[in-house]
């Protein structure tokens, strides 16, 4: 993979990637992408034009802090081929970290945008995640709202990790649907995991998105504009689901903010 550095762009020196095309800043120990929600989707849907495997993570502040507390999980975030700072706190590290203009990049609106080009295109999306009933409510509303939109793939796994033979007729089928987009929908760090552990051997461009397959499925409801404007839908998240949040944000919130600070002073290298 090429290398990255906080706040620039460098390349291995390698021929069979090119280099990449944003720069990354260092958040707790994680490269997030400074960029935008246009330059993302241009960027992820040229690299899977080229038939370019990698998976792309969208990172709120609950997959920065899971990476905080396992190693092992900070290397799965730092090979992708881009992570994206989802959340708000994430983004505004980021312009503490001199990108003064970062926002976020949402998992939800890089679906939309993401579909919308690959519409444009010509190129083909796959869904794995979710239930079924879900998965055909997202192929109902995206279809309808992105005219030209080719959905190749489909697929709502059991709840259990799959046997190996299950797992080598996924690739195998996945493969043979020529998908060149594939979005996953297990939720950190399930879906990160996945896509690193299968991108080399299924060979497409993934993007783990999290709830955006419910929410665009409209099962789930999210925040209100302004509340997203304004970084706090989260706190629309927490309300709405607090028994199963709250420890999540209880335990990972604060401690991101105070570690965001330290490193911000240079008081604490990651």
């Amino acid at each position: 993979m090429p290398q990255q550095r906080d706040g620039g762009i460098i390349s291995d020196g390698s021929t069979d990637l090119p280099a990449k095309e944003f720069a990354t800043g260092n958040v707790l120990g994680v490269q997030v992408a400074a960029t935008t929600l246009a330059d993302a989707t241009r960027i992820i849907c040229d690299a899977a034009a080229r038939k370019q495997s990698g998976y792309v993570c969208a990172a709120p502040v609950h997959s920065i802090m899971e990476a905080y507390d396992a190693p092992e999980f900070r290397m799965v975030l730092n090979e992708a081929f881009m992570v994206v700072p989802d959340g708000a706190p994430v983004a505004k590290t980021l312009r503490r970290r001199g990108f003064p203009n970062q926002s976020r990049v949402p998992g939800p609106d890089l679906t939309l945008t993401v579909c919308e080009e690959a519409a444009r295109r010509g190129m083909t999306v796959g869904f794995y995640g979710s239930s079924d009933e879900c998965l055909k409510l997202l192929a109902e509303k995206l279809t309808a709202r992105f005219s030209g939109l080719k959905i190749s793939y489909s697929y709502s796994p059991p709840f259990r990790q799959l046997l190996p033979a299950e797992d080598a007729e996924l690739v195998e089928t996945i493969r043979s649907s020529q998908t060149d987009l594939l979005f996953i929908g297990l939720g950190c760090p399930k879906q990160e995991n996945f896509m690193h552990s299968h991108a080399e051997r299924i060979g497409t461009m993934m993007l783990g998105v999290g709830a955006a397959f419910d929410f665009h499925a409209g099962l789930l409801e999210r925040a209100p504009r302004w509340m997203q404007d304004h970084g706090l839908e989260w706190l629309y998240r927490l309300l709405a689901e607090p028994k199963r949040l709250f420890a999540r944000y209880a335990k990972h919130n604060p401690r991101f903010v105070w570690n965001a600070m330290l490193q911000t002073w240079g008081l604490k290298n990651f």
